[in-house]
């Protein structure tokens, strides 16, 4: 029925929010009330309370998106994928360059990670276990 922006999936390492609340605008534009459904738009039924149940919990939890008078984080991102991310996250600060020798080569990236996601929280998508703040 509808032509995707952007497909929003738990197997993403990262999820940006704003993405999330353009799917919901655009799922809320193209089907018709509940009462005028014929029936044929059930999955994108599903994939909107699925959505719309993400942002539910994730509003009034801080964060840089402003959506409907509620603050959101900008970013989710995927237990699996977080010590990539803290990786990432250090050599975009510029506190480790991404072809430093030793002993910033060094890095336990697990031990790094832990105590990053100190200033997280977590949230639960489809199954899979997302981290935001």
């Amino acid at each position: 029925m509808s032509t995707r922006i952007i497909e929003i999936s738990n197997t993403d390492d990262v999820i940006d929010v704003r993405d999330v609340i353009a799917r919901v605008e655009e799922l809320e534009e193209l089907l018709p009330p509940a009462d005028e459904s014929d029936g044929t738009d059930n999955e994108e039924r599903q994939e909107l309370a699925t959505l719309m149940s993400l942002l539910d919990d994730l509003k009034g939890n801080g964060g840089d998106v402003d959506w409907r008078g509620d603050w959101y984080p900008l970013l989710l991102v995927r237990d699996s994928h977080f010590r990539d991310f803290a990786q990432q996250e250090a050599e975009d600060l510029g506190l480790i360059k991404s072809d430093s020798s030793w002993p910033d080569n060094c890095i336990d990236w697990e031990q790094a990670a832990q105590e990053l996601q100190v200033d997280y929280t977590t949230c639960e998508f489809e199954g899979v276990t997302y981290w935001y703040r």
